[in-house]
């Protein structure tokens, strides 16, 4: 019983730490970020991204959402230039699990699980607009999910998670 038990909590701790996004930041430790108050999005490094145009839209959104919310102004002379790039990633998890019961060659069988997942990479570029050099990157790392009801939400949740992490603390 105490494996079963066992198998059900690290089952559940293996979903659920699938659920977070995992964030990692990366910037020009010279740069003054204070100075910056206004973004646009740069639209030759987005127009490469490959993904759908209801998911450009979706990340652009929810871009601009986090943007304003942290006092910037969007702007057609932007200090900021935003870009985005994404990848995705398939992995096979297999799950094991002494779960035999009973006598002989019977005792002790495995059960296996196998689940394949994909994870989505999203990348936020910060470039300084008066010379295109960037000066910080954003990047989240989790599950994708293919139910359009729900990738609204998961998509605010990766830009969300990223933005949190401008400015840069440089303590």
């Amino acid at each position: 019983m105490k494996k079963i038990q066992l198998f059900a909590i690290l089952l559940t701790l293996i979903v659920t730490s699938c659920a977070t996004v995992r964030v990692s930041t990366d910037y020009d430790t010279q740069e003054n970020f204070e100075n910056y108050k206004t973004f646009a999005f740069y639209k030759p490094g987005i127009d490469k991204v490959e993904i759908s145009d209801l998911d450009k839209k979706r990340i652009l959104r929810a871009i601009e959402s986090e943007m304003i919310g942290k006092g910037f102004t969007k702007s057609t002379t932007p200090d900021l230039l935003v870009n985005i790039n994404t990848k995705t990633e398939k992995s096979v998890n297999v799950y094991q699990a002494n779960m035999g019961y009973g006598w002989g060659p019977w005792y002790g069988g495995m059960n296996r699980n196998v689940s394949t997942s994909t994870n989505g990479v999203l990348y936020i570029d910060l470039i300084k607009a008066k010379n295109k050099q960037l000066i910080w990157q954003g990047k989240g790392v989790g599950y994708l999910t293919h139910s359009a009801k729900k990738k609204d939400a998961r998509i605010q949740e990766f830009v969300t998670k990223i933005i949190e992490k401008y400015p840069p603390n440089k303590q």
